[in-house]
């Protein structure tokens, strides 16, 4: 039986055997944390994509150099080209899926890059409502699926960063990286954790002289 480690507290880890297992439960407790109520299919939805994307193979792509990434601005571009509507739709759920676990799990890389978190939260939330908007009435309970996520796209970042940062304790550089996430995104989780480490941010849109 193959051994995955998950965070458990802060400095441990926890042997797993069923990775489905823990991020349902990971899942449920950070939802509770972060006061944010989904549907049963989109906790589905969610812990399969979770579970999914813990293997390299499935959240990485073949490239010429080697397994990586395509940008979003590639995947929106291939929604263009497309053959056909079951095509274009996978290409958006990919786009989706990829913008929600880089925003959730991978945000603190961002500082390195031209493209910040604010952004695959828009691409992400517009590609979820567009596949909301394009499934057959046959499909409803997947369209409600693709409607939360898109419209709780930057809570559910929250949720995914309590996830990934339960083992992370944070440094001052951190700290900035958290004041700048709140006063771009507005993320409620992002003025908590700053209020728990003793700054009190300034309201979202009020500019910093």
């Amino acid at each position: 039986m193959q051994q995955h480690f998950a965070p458990q507290a802060k400095g441990t880890l926890e042997v797993v055997s069923d990775l489905e297992t823990f991020f349902r439960d990971a899942l449920a407790s950070s939802l509770k944390q972060q006061h944010l109520s989904i549907r049963g299919h989109t906790t589905d939805y969610l812990v399969n994509m979770l579970t999914v994307f813990s293997k390299t193979e499935a959240f990485f792509e073949p490239t010429e150099e080697g397994l990586g990434l395509k940008t979003l601005a590639e995947m929106l571009g291939e929604t263009l080209e497309a053959e056909n509507d079951a095509e274009r739709n996978a290409i958006l759920q990919r786009l989706g899926d990829i913008s929600l676990f880089v925003a959730g799990f991978l945000s603190r890389g961002f500082e390195r890059r031209v493209v910040d978190v604010d952004y695959h939260i828009a691409m992400g939330g517009n590609a979820y409502g567009s596949l909301a908007n394009r499934q057959p009435p046959s499909r409803g309970a997947l369209a409600q699926v693709f409607g939360e996520l898109a419209a709780k796209f930057q809570p559910l970042v929250d949720v995914l960063n309590e996830i990934s940062d339960a083992a992370y304790a944070y440094s001052p550089r951190d700290i900035l990286r958290l004041y700048e996430l709140w006063l771009k995104t507005g993320s409620r989780r992002a003025r908590n954790l700053l209020r728990r480490l003793g700054v009190e941010a300034a309201p979202v849109g009020l500019q910093v002289q």
